[in-house]
């Protein structure tokens, strides 16, 4: 299955959106947390998911520099 670099990047954005809105309310819910061990695993989840909404804005960065340099049609 092909995908383009349009469609790539479109999932990616998607994709990173999400991930960020989960980080972004991990990170929230920490206040109101107060055991510790449950306050450090929720602050670890919440990185991950930044990581990952990372590696798709990067992937989604990536396919548009190859949907605007791309020359012509290759096929």
């Amino acid at each position: 299955m092909k995908l383009s670099a349009q469609m790539t990047m479109v999932i990616g954005a998607i994709f990173a959106v999400i991930c960020f809105v989960v980080a972004i309310r991990g990170f929230m819910a920490l206040g109101e947390i107060t055991d510790p061990q449950v306050a450090s695993d929720t602050q670890g989840f919440s990185l991950f998911w930044a990581f990952l909404g990372a590696v798709g804005a990067t992937f989604s960065g990536v396919s548009w520099w190859i949907a605007r340099t791309e020359k012509g049609d290759r096929g």
